[in-house]
């Protein structure tokens, strides 16, 4: 744990900092997309974020899954830890998507949201199991009956995040495809899926650098529970 202690407040802000060089290196100095298969050429911009937040909450998501499966084959309180910090960042990364969608959507689509297509849909809901599992965890009581809940409907929420990715190529309406594959397609060159890449790899460090921030913080909350257990049998004795 002090090794983790030790590396997650650095790692966390390399990755910070990665993230706001992509931001401003997508607004003042990627080229533009092709203005013949873009509504809006310079909206694409904000993707530079809207993408890597995409691909970093679907890496939170496994990470519940992982924790959720843990705890119901093992009861490890490590499973449980990651599925508390999964739902966390799943939620986090995850309004990012929410956010910065419908802002490029009312640019290049004319309006922020199309109920039609599956891929929004689909990662919509797949946001609002996060939301609810964070909220559950904050507001109910901690137990095996509420763990066992909660970490039922984390792997059913899972299960949309192969969903979502599926849609990306089989029920595509209005939402574009993956641009790093497709870039004939989308007017996409070299430059810009280097560009995009490195904010991947920014948002991916920032994301270790939260896990570790987030475990090292549980595992300081569990050893002082485990103290104040301790003192009061003292006490009590």
């Amino acid at each position: 744990m002090a090794n983790c202690s030790t590396l997650a407040i650095p790692i966390t802000i390399v990755g910070m900092i990665c993230a706001v060089i992509t931001a401003l290196l997508g607004f003042f100095y990627a080229p533009l997309v092709d203005p013949n298969s873009w509504n809006a050429p310079e909206a694409y911009r904000i993707l530079y974020w809207h993408v890597p937040f995409a691909w970093t909450s679907f890496l939170s998501f496994c990470l519940l899954f992982i924790g959720a499966s843990s705890w119901y084959v093992r009861r490890s309180e490590s499973g449980w830890t990651m599925l508390v910090i999964g739902s966390q960042l799943g939620l986090l990364f995850g309004l990012g998507v929410i956010i910065s969608g419908p802002i490029w959507g009312s640019a290049e689509w004319g309006v922020p949201w199309d109920w039609g297509d599956v891929r929004l849909n689909s990662y919509a809901l797949l946001t609002s199991v996060a939301l609810f599992l964070v909220m559950s965890i904050r507001s109910q009581p901690d137990g095996e009956e509420t763990r066992d809940t909660l970490a039922a409907i984390g792997l059913f929420g899972f299960v949309l995040v192969p969903v979502t990715a599926v849609a990306t190529t089989l029920w595509r309406n209005r939402h574009p495809g993956v641009i790093l594959r497709e870039s004939g397609e989308t007017g996409v060159d070299l430059e810009i899926k280097q560009l995009m890449g490195f904010g991947a790899l920014s948002f991916f460090v920032l994301f270790i650098g939260l896990v570790l921030l987030n475990y090292s913080i549980y595992s300081l909350r569990r050893e002082l529970e485990e103290q104040n257990r301790q003192i009061d049998k003292e006490v009590l004795s």
